[in-house]
């Protein structure tokens, strides 16, 4: 197969065509290999308009809904930027000229993506999504779906720092933008979305008799 070809139509078909105007970033999306984020037998899958399965419930978010998160990112070579349970999103943020960390609760999602993210100048960090690896970051994103808002990861931010993320609680959630000020957070709704929730952000369920 070639993954150039496919990353091109890719971009023209999935990306450029849902608003997303930035050059910077179509061409970040043309240069990281996104193949490389599956395992080998599911790396034709890259390419579809689907979430193929990176390892355990991890999943690579689609390409349209990704690049329109990034878009509203606006991030700035030379910043720091956060990817919770976002390799592949952490690879086309340091293309862009950031210090990007990608962080995991699941080592074998790192199994997967380590090399790639290595050549790519990606820090690694294993630790609970819940808790972000420490703090002072101008962009977090994620490719997964939160079940409400993410208070951790916005105090992990910077002032001027934005959080994009999809937040859902039913069939389809919404892509969510925050910017933390000096006075508060502001929230922005970007468009719709359904990615997976993230199975260890969504509250344990009680019962009262």
């Amino acid at each position: 197969m070639d993954f150039a070809a496919a990353r091109k139509v890719m971009v023209d078909s999935q990306v450029r065509v849902n608003d997303v105007t930035d050059r910077a970033l179509q061409a970040a999306l043309l240069g990281v290999p996104r193949e490389r984020f599956l395992p080998s037998d599911r790396a034709w899958s890259a390419y579809a308009e689907i979430e193929p399965e990176i390892a355990g419930e991890r999943r690579l978010m689609l390409a349209r809904d990704l690049s329109k998160l990034l878009m509203a990112l606006d991030a700035k070579p030379g910043e720091r930027a956060l990817a919770i349970a976002a390799p592949y999103a952490a690879a086309v943020l340091a293309r862009l000229g950031l210090e990007a960390t990608a962080q995991e609760s699941d080592e074998a999602v790192f199994a997967v993506t380590g090399e790639v993210l290595a050549e790519e100048g990606v820090r690694t960090v294993t630790a609970p999504l819940g808790a972000p690896a420490d703090g002072g970051y101008d962009v977090i994103i994620s490719e997964g779906a939160v079940p409400g808002r993410p208070e951790a990861w916005l105090e992990a931010l910077n002032i001027g720092g934005r959080l994009a993320v999809v937040e859902r609680t039913g069939a389809v959630g919404k892509a969510v933008l925050y910017v933390r000020g000096a006075q508060g957070v502001s929230r922005r709704e970007l468009f719709n979305a359904a990615p997976p929730v993230l199975a260890e952000l969504s509250a344990i369920p009680t019962f009262v008799l």
